[in-house]
């Protein structure tokens, strides 16, 4: 596997696949490492998480230059995005033993209840775009639920990916516990068919989603899926300009764009002319370049088919009538790097509008109405996300039910919380991660039925 610099287009790293012996090596270590960690009790595995969070900090300079190395994140970023793993994995040390606990239920048995037990080796296929949070936000309540991880990351990014097998192996993790397979994409198939796998989860795109789902469904394993999404920022009239075109441009713009939850589809009702020029305005202002530089907002995209694939969706949107206001095409310097652009009078139909757009791309649309701006917005394939702008939060809660997305947020642009679940619905996905809901997707909620009267009258009582 070869890291590709995306600031400097110079290959920094390679890296030899795994062979197929290899691959069924490392998950019958897995398998053996989960018979380890099944049993260790959940105070311990709470003590291996925090560890892993202390290394996290003490090596945040190293992690965070590597994943700005790898795939290009503004380093300020990365550094946030490495606290952001520390803060998930504090969090399921301190609350997975209460997500877990059994919970009783009256029936007719003497004592009934449900426990939540492991299940086994959890494949976990990743993106590039936040290397260490999107394997954390899995891995964490995955091992604190007693389940060992196998991770396939994106290509591009394979030293984080080993790195990330180094933080756990330091905490104290049984060797295998967190395994890391540095394999393409043909290999995945036999991977979910291998019978140590229990279950798998994606993140990643629709078509990957479906490509995976339908491998997994013919094994009978269970998947959760975080795919993309084309999320409305919702402006209503009483929004205040200037701050809400800041949160705009920022929720636009994190990870120089390239972000699933990032706000893509600006639906403004009331002056949406006013508000794309703000947002041309501050986009123009924001600093692009290298991204080891602590004042650069936007760094490049992470390879240069995608800044490609940018550019033609931005190419076909104004020809077919958006208005180009800002950016609209690759900066003349080393680099994937991409002008921030804003794009106004985006209907459906309209690239913009109807795909995905990954990297420093805004549309802008215009809703004669709150009814409309409902309608605009649920006018997707995907539904990962979205949010309100109003001083009218009566008004926001009664549309934030109308929205069909796996989270509405007014006020404030889409973010993922450990204490919140995240996840989709439609093209964007099922089953959820973090939270109580995120811990218990992978394993067995079994139901244990107990009568303390069993005696030779029940014995009797069936023989009659």
């Amino acid at each position: 596997m070869r890291a590709i610099n995306p600031a400097t287009e110079e290959v920094v790293a390679e890296y030899p696949d795994h062979t197929p012996e290899q691959v069924r090596e490392l998950i019958g270590r897995a398998g053996t490492a989960f018979l380890q960690w099944r049993v260790v009790p959940i105070e311990q595995r709470a003590e291996r998480l925090r560890r892993a969070a202390s290394i996290l900090r003490q090596r945040s300079a190293k992690y965070s230059a590597l994943m700005t190395r790898e795939m290009g994140k503004p380093i300020a970023q990365s550094e946030a995005e490495i606290e952001k793993c520390a803060i998930c994995c504090e969090h399921f040390a301190d609350h997975a033993a209460g997500y877990l606990a059994p919970e009783v239920i009256a029936s007719d048995a003497t004592r009934s209840y449900v426990r939540h037990d492991p299940l086994g080796a959890v494949l976990a296929i990743m993106p590039w775009n936040f290397p260490f949070w999107q394997v954390f936000r899995f891995a964490a309540p995955a091992l604190m639920a007693g389940n060992v991880a196998v991770l396939k990351h994106a290509p591009n990014v394979p030293g984080c990916a080993l790195a990330i097998e180094e933080i756990f192996n330091n905490a104290g993790l049984p060797r295998g516990a967190f395994t890391t397979l540095l394999v393409d994409a043909p290999a995945v198939e036999k991977i979910i068919n291998d019978p140590t796998i229990q279950a798998v989860t994606l993140t990643g795109s629709s078509r990957a989603g479906r490509a995976v789902a339908s491998q997994a469904g013919r094994a009978l394993k269970k998947t959760v899926l975080e795919l993309g999404g084309s999320d409305p920022f919702i402006v209503l009239p009483d929004a205040e300009l200037a701050p809400t075109a800041k949160s705009a441009v920022s929720a636009r713009c994190i990870n120089s764009g390239q972000s699933c939850i990032a706000a893509k589809r600006f639906i403004v009702v009331g002056d949406a002319d006013r508000l794309a020029r703000e947002m041309a305005r501050l986009m123009k202002e924001m600093n692009v370049g290298d991204p080891t530089d602590r004042s650069v907002e936007i760094g490049p995209l992470a390879r240069l088919d995608l800044l490609e694939n940018l550019d033609d969706q931005v190419r076909r949107s104004v020809a077919a009538g958006a208005k180009l206001l800002t950016g609209g095409r690759r900066l003349d310097r080393k680099g994937y790097l991409y002008a921030p652009t804003v794009l106004a009078d985006v209907r459906p139909g309209v690239a913009a509008f109807d795909e995905e757009t990954f990297g420093p791309v805004a549309a802008v649309v215009a809703a004669r109405d709150a009814d409309e701006a409902i309608e605009m917005a649920n006018r997707s394939s995907y539904g990962l996300g979205a949010c309100i702008w109003t001083q009218d939060l009566e008004l926001a809660e009664r549309l934030a039910t109308r929205i069909e997305a796996g989270c509405v947020f007014i006020n404030g642009p889409v973010k993922s919380d450990p204490r919140l679940p995240f996840g989709g619905i439609k093209q964007s996905g099922y089953g959820r991660e973090l939270s109580r809901d995120g811990i218990r997707e992978f394993v067995n909620i079994k139901t244990v039925w107990i009568n303390a009267d069993a005696g030779k009258s029940t014995l009797r009582g069936v023989q009659d």
